[in-house]
């Protein structure tokens, strides 16, 4: 089997059905990519895909696609997307082996 850009876990998974079943319009998929923001530099991104973009990397579950945005493959090469539910948050978590650090708040990294 090849290797994916981006894996996903079984809670990632759910959650993100869960969203585009409620999202009452057909979808592409899901995008990730990444932006400047934040006291480390980069902070990641999570948005509804309508179309597959022309150069998006393309990870197809089977069951959606999450689409890479092309600027951000090489900062996310290896990740693994989850989903975990807490007391006091829950929400979409990445588990980058490119980081190199995060900001205190754990609002952004960087590479």
């Amino acid at each position: 089997m090849a290797k994916t850009a981006i894996d996903i876990t079984s809670a990632a998974s759910a959650q993100i059905r869960g969203l585009l079943a409620a999202r009452g319009k057909p979808s592409a998929g899901i995008r990730v990519g990444v932006r400047t923001k934040g006291c480390s530099g980069l902070s990641y991104t999570i948005e509804y895909a309508d179309e597959v973009g022309k150069f998006d990397e393309v990870v197809d579950t089977g069951e959606f696609k999450v689409l890479i945005d092309p600027k951000a493959v090489m900062f996310l090469l290896g990740t693994e997307m989850d989903y975990v539910e807490e007391k006091l948050k829950s929400g979409f978590t990445f588990r980058n082996p490119n980081e190199k650090g995060r900001c205190g708040c754990g609002e952004s990294f960087h590479v």
